[in-house]
């Protein structure tokens, strides 16, 4: 069969699985059909390999790939994966059904939206890589093809089938991956690559997004590659199109040549978009600086009225002030754009915020140490649930989706924290709650502060204000999410030390003892399936167990009793 064109591997409709496949939507060595998921009536978009992708061992490896890489992420701003398996010797990729266009389409047809729009977007991309990357993938294949924008102006990040975990590599030798345009010198290089390739691919991307053409041309891929390894971008076209300057201060920051010279995640980068959002929408204004004062005031100066009541030299004099207090702002909203961006305050930010779904607590930006051996780190400002997730709250989300409530679940005790789920049942609580799971760094903050503490109130070692083994209460068993009031966190989240285990959603590969432990209490692992961090230990563990850098990893598939989770929500 042939649909416009091309040879299409299945005559429609087909069923795969329970998958009834409707409409072919295009493809190369996979093919992409809009489907319906027969059991619950979804739409979705099913992705088959093609007996010629099946017989090229290193497009099949991509496509496994791209299945357990996508598979195990959930974030708002990519692409949700939803199954994956064989029928008849077909491998299929079961993922979330798409309406909109890709963002190489709105740029090429001028629909991207103004400045403020477009900074939208690529605060939006930013947000989603900042989460791939702290799950340890690198996507190395960003381009505007590869970004799908939805009617509601929602971005959603696709195509990981090149995405490289740490410690993996399916390149061919002397075989570059990646789209060239977007390509950093390391790459071009063959070299060893990071996190950092797709921090100059944002800035490339973002460079086109803003002036709607490539910051770099050439009339082949050679003369292309000589350009991304010596040429320096030029800035021009960015002012032309009305770009700040601070943004092109940060495109030429994202695309520096030595990996180092670049901001160094994404989290500084959203710093960075977020002070240039706010510039745009409260442009700086000509102000004069009244003689007794320092302050400036919003009332331009009338120069004439100047020249008529005061000596000739005031106008110069005036003028010098402005442009040094100009200059002032200049170096604060320029100058510190390195590897330790400004701290966002959280002055202006609501210190708690109330919501149906838990109530959550301001963790306020800025830099905090991290780690058994502290080092410093920046975070911007986000929010994080007061307690674990309880019972109460998932019921609510149990009968708004039709899910089922875990075994552990106790109806008579809504207070307490929610347990026996899985980490894909927690994210999905999360995406329906409007928040996320926590990523290692930011749990971390948000139960031991700024200054490396060992516990959440501080360096003392007082089992009785947390719900641990060695609580000379005698409790042992889960306790109530608000209970332990007096070991709360320097931002006032509860029970941050004991009570339950926290999914934190990042994967961590075990140890070989790790997987032998497991399989021997509980079920047959392997260390080649997802593993994802537990923090804050249990009722099961001692004080000295649960301090706050310490962690655990368990299976993706794996639920018990002894853990639950909280979420975070982003403040901008």
């Amino acid at each position: 069969m042939r649909v416009g064109g091309r040879e299409v591997i299945v005559d429609l409709p087909f069923r795969i699985g329970k998958y009834e496949l409707q409409k072919f939507l295009g493809g190369g060595m996979s093919h992409v059909y809009r489907a319906k998921d027969t059991i619950i009536g979804r739409t979705v978009a099913v992705k088959i390999l093609t007996p010629q992708g099946d017989s090229d061992p290193e497009v099949k490896a991509r496509f496994l790939q791209e299945a357990k890489m996508a598979g195990n992420i959930s974030h708002e701003n990519v692409i949700n994966i939803y199954d994956f398996g064989e029928e008849k010797g077909r491998l299929f990729l079961v993922m979330e059904f798409l309406t909109g266009k890709d963002l190489h389409t709105l740029i090429q047809e001028h629909r991207a939206g103004d400045l403020a729009a477009k900074l939208d977007l690529a605060a939006q991309l930013a947000k989603a890589l900042e989460y791939v990357h702290t799950n340890k993938i690198i996507h190395r294949d960003l381009k505007p093809e590869n970004i799908h924008v939805c009617p509601d102006g929602r971005l959603k990040l696709m195509d990981f089938g090149i995405a490289k975990t740490e410690g993996m590599a399916l390149t061919r030798a002397g075989f570059i991956l990646g789209t060239p345009y977007y390509m950093a010198p390391e790459q071009v290089m063959g070299g060893e690559i990071s996190h950092l390739v797709d921090i100059y691919a944002y800035g490339i991307l973002v460079f086109e997004l803003v002036t709607g053409a490539k910051p770099l041309s050439a009339e082949s891929v050679q003369s292309l590659f000589y350009n991304i390894l010596n040429e320096p971008i030029k800035l021009e076209p960015m002012r032309a199109a009305g770009a700040p300057e601070s943004l092109c201060l940060l495109i030429q920051d994202c695309t520096a040549k030595k990996p180092e010279s670049r901001p160094q995640s994404f989290a500084e980068v959203r710093v960075r978009l977020n002070s240039i959002s706010r510039e745009i929408e409260n442009p700086p204004q000509l102000s004069k600086a009244p003689a007794a004062t320092a302050e400036i005031t919003h009332e331009r100066p009338s120069l004439l009225a100047l020249r008529a009541a005061r000596p000739k030299w005031i106008i110069p004099a005036v003028v010098s002030i402005v442009v040094f207090l100009l200059a002032i702002g200049a170096y604060f909203a320029l100058g510190r754009t390195s590897a330790n961006p400004a701290p966002v305050s959280g002055a202006k930010i609501p210190a708690t915020l109330a919501n149906p779904a838990g109530d959550m607590v301001l963790v306020a930006g800025g830099n905090f140490l991290v780690g058994e051996k502290p080092k410093t780190t920046f975070l911007p400002d986000y929010y994080i649930d007061t307690t674990e997730v309880t019972q109460a709250v998932y019921a609510k989300y149990a009968q708004a989706t039709a899910h089922k409530l875990p075994a552990s679940f106790l109806e008579s005790k809504p207070d307490l924290p929610v347990t026996g789920v899985t980490i894909a049942e927690a994210r999905d609580f999360a995406l329906w709650a409007g928040k996320r799971l926590p990523t290692m760094a930011e749990w971390e903050k948000a139960a031991r502060g700024t200054d490396g503490r060992k516990f959440p109130w501080g360096n003392q070692s007082d089992p009785n204000r947390a719900n641990v083994k060695d609580n000379s209460s005698g409790s042992h068993g889960v306790g109530p999410a608000t209970g332990w009031a007096a070991g709360a966190s320097p931002y006032g989240a509860l029970n941050m030390a004991g009570n339950v285990w926290e999914f934190v959603d990042e994967l961590r590969k075990p140890s070989s003892r790790t997987v032998a432990t497991f399989s021997k209490k509980f079920f047959t692992v392997t260390d080649n399936e997802p593993w994802y961090i537990l923090r804050g230990g249990s009722y099961e563990q001692t004080l000295a167990q649960t301090v706050s850098y310490e962690w655990s990893s368990v299976p993706a598939r794996f639920a018990n009793s002894s853990i639950g989770f909280r979420c975070v929500k982003d403040t901008h």
